[in-house]
């Protein structure tokens, strides 16, 4: 099995960091393929960047379609350009948002949400709303450290983080979705930290698109993700 792990934003070390964590996770039988947006934003941090995203992010998942990818993850938790992706695939796509919310609410009745700027954090209401999360979540906190930042071991981004947890245990939540593929690596620590569930969305996502895989779904195509005209290919060229 190849699942594709896009991440959207065009920073090879975030790319490999995320590559790393999903294929971490990975059934002995999966190889992930790694890949990224070769134009756009260099990180994904609100609407506007996300906008800039769209393009490369299709490209690359023709891309891994053509290298015999049997399913994709988009590695952004804003979900970017999802609906889009799973109309020009003919294969599962899996966003990271999406994937983190039905996990943790398998495994808690109330959740918050950790993402980095304040001005990404609408976004992700607006997705839970969308997704019907919204009665599960009790708070999206941002915790205004940028997505490049979480590379940096003097950002004190995992002591940051741990801080919004409390916020968020103090709040009602009984689980935590970590907000940003950036933060893969600290789910761990954060979990055994705090006492609760805390979902890292490369893995539940990498997870997601193995089991859609393995039990031969697909997509609806007779619908909003139906595939786009020959026309409209050549349009977004």
């Amino acid at each position: 099995m190849r699942i594709a792990v896009i991440n959207p934003n065009t920073t090879p070390s975030m790319t490999a960091r995320i590559a790393g964590a999903a294929q971490a996770v990975a059934g002995s039988d999966t190889e992930i393929l790694g890949r990224q947006s070769l134009c756009g934003p260099d990180a994904i941090e609100g609407p506007f960047d996300g906008a800039l995203a769209v393009p490369g992010l299709l490209k690359a998942i023709v891309a891994a379609e053509a290298e015999g990818a049997d399913a994709h993850v988009i590695a952004c938790f804003d979900d970017t350009g999802l609906d889009a992706a799973r109309a020009v695939a003919t294969r599962p796509v899996v966003g990271i948002g999406e994937a983190s919310f039905h996990a943790v609410t398998l495994l808690a009745h109330s959740f918050c949400v950790v993402t980095t700027l304040s001005r990404s954090a609408p976004v992700i209401e607006d997705n839970i709303l969308r997704y019907g999360f919204d009665r599960r979540c009790r708070k999206v906190f941002a915790s205004d450290i940028p997505v490049l930042a979480l590379e940096d071991p003097k950002s004190g981004a995992f002591e940051t983080i741990s801080a919004f947890i409390e916020k968020g245990i103090a709040a009602g939540a009984e689980g935590v979705a970590l907000g940003c593929a950036g933060m893969a690596g600290f789910a761990r620590d954060l979990q055994a930290r705090h006492g609760i569930p805390v979902v890292d969305g490369v893995s539940a996502a990498v997870g997601l698109a193995e089991t859609l895989v393995r039990c031969g779904l697909l997509t609806a195509k007779t619908g909003v993700w139906s595939p786009p005209t020959r026309t409209q290919l050549l349009a977004a060229e």
